[in-house]
């Protein structure tokens, strides 16, 4: 077998003979020479060698003009512009099978592309030295399929590795520190960072804090999000504009039986409200209810719309149905819902209820049954409470609200939504005299059993409990 590194101009790049062109953007290289535009050319047509390159340089500038191809082709590199494979030729042993980089193949001559360096995101194509030991996957490699193809990438990177079907069994090979894989390939997935660093004897993501303390899920989500060189699509990219249309601003109505919410005097209750220093400094989760005297329907109501409530509506310039509430939420899109299930307030049957929050009303989604007692059993046993709690506020996110706009930082921005929605439940709760706590984690799941909503469309990303305060709280 004879693995070999190949480069080409990287998807989107070109030439034309005179110039580059950079998906529609044209860059012009200036004082080309003839062996240069050839070697360009040979770029642009598909994979070539070295050797193949430096022909082609010297065919047309002689040997002197090698220095000035080198440089060139550092500075293409440096720009993001090249793409580096590695290219298997040879012969397969008398199995059909073709050794370490090919897998799977025919009796006889094989050839093709088993492994390709993709620039993702921004930055450059210089290839790393292949490590001179032994080789191990990094543990927080990401193996996913990118538009048919097996394809690996480090948290932050802003370069990706795509195996074909043959190669395979490196990620196999790869899983301990292993000698069995080609140089080749080691050096493209030491481009990439896929590569564990230090040795055997130095497993630097085990014993280095910085790395042990990391779980691969949760650095690959904090790298996508807060790196924009290593991913596409930071920002309102509007990724699924032109094949879904957005979210209205207000779900379906969840039910036929409401319960009409009073509406609170708000300037009276500005009036006699406590000042905000004063509400920070008494603000604490409280992980106890009144049992002689719950929370009544005029409290959650008025809780309920000084937090939530919809005060307006208007259309973005790309369309989308946008809100204005009192708690702030990225681009308008307040996709946010909460779901109130009740066991014990004033006014109010028990149940899982949802608020409109155009309407001021509760609408009810499930009468008590296995699927919400589960949940309250979930939040009683997270709050650490005796009893079982009043109310407990399902916080739930109609994912295509912002998935529609974003895409990066697209469950990002509904995590920060659900951060200051707690602040201002807690505050507002704090002012009203209420007993709140909001809790680390919840059951998805559970929440579409209860709900009937399809997870992947709304789920649950917050709760908290609520209920009156205990006397002995003042």
């Amino acid at each position: 077998m004879n693995p070999t590194i190949v480069s080409r101009f990287r998807r989107g790049a070109s030439f034309t003979g005179e110039h580059l062109d950079l998906s529609g953007t044209v860059v012009q290289l200036k004082a080309l020479t003839p062996g240069q535009g050839a070697a360009l050319k040979l770029l642009s047509d598909g994979d070539r060698d070295d050797t193949e390159l430096a022909a082609a340089v010297t065919a047309l500038d002689g040997e002197t003009g090698l220095l000035r191809w080198h440089m060139l082709f550092r500075g293409l590199n440096v720009s993001g512009l090249i793409e580096h494979a590695v290219r298997v030729t040879g012969e397969a042993d008398e199995t059909g099978r073709a050794g370490e980089a090919g897998r799977a193949g025919e009796a006889g001559e094989i050839t093709g592309i088993t492994a390709r360096l993709r620039l993702v995101g921004r930055g450059t194509t210089l290839l790393a030295p292949a490590p001179a030991g032994p080789a191990r996957l990094s543990r927080f490699a990401e193996a996913r399929v990118v538009d048919g193809t097996l394809t690996l990438q480090a948290p932050g990177r802003h370069l990706a590795v795509e195996l074909a079907p043959r190669a395979a069994g490196l990620l196999g090979e790869l899983a301990n520190w292993s000698t069995g894989v080609p140089a080749p390939v080691l050096r493209l997935l030491a481009t990439a960072g896929l590569l564990a660093p230090g040795g055997p004897e130095d497993d630097v993501e085990t014993t280095e804090r910085s790395h042990a303390q990391w779980h691969p899920g949760d650095l690959a989500f904090h790298a996508r999000t807060r790196t924009p060189a290593s991913a596409p699509g930071y920002g309102g990219t509007h990724p699924l504009g032109d094949r879904f249309p957005p979210e209205p601003v207000s779900p379906p109505p969840a039910g036929t039986r409401t319960v009409a919410l009073p509406v609170p005097d708000l300037e009276r209750i500005a009036a006699a409200d406590p000042s905000l220093t004063e509400v920070l400094e008494r603000r604490r989760s409280i992980r106890a209810h009144d049992t002689e005297a719950p929370i009544t329907l005029d409290q959650l109501g008025e809780l309920l719309y000084r937090s939530l409530r919809r005060r307006g509506t208007m259309t973005g310039s790309d369309g989308q149905e946008l809100a204005d509430r009192p708690y702030p939420s990225g681009g308008a899109v307040h996709e946010l819902e909460v779901y109130p299930l009740v066991t014990a307030c004033e006014g109010v049957p028990a149940g899982l209820w949802h608020y409109a929050t155009d309407r001021h009303e509760l609408e009810l989604v499930a009468e008590p049954c296995k699927a919400t007692a589960a949940l309250v059993s979930e939040a009683r046993g997270a709050a650490m409470l005796e009893a079982d709690p009043q109310v407990v506020l399902l916080v739930a996110a109609r994912f295509g609200r912002v998935m529609w706009k974003y895409e990066t930082v697209a469950y990002p921005l509904v995590l920060k939504h659900v951060g200051v929605l707690y602040q201002t439940l807690y505050l507002v709760a704090t002012a009203m005299n209420l007993a709140v706590c909001g809790l680390g984690g919840g059951d998805s799941a559970a929440f579409a059993t209860a709900s009937g909503r399809d997870p992947l469309l709304e789920g649950t990303v917050g709760e908290l409990v609520l209920g009156s305060r205990p006397r002995m709280e003042g």
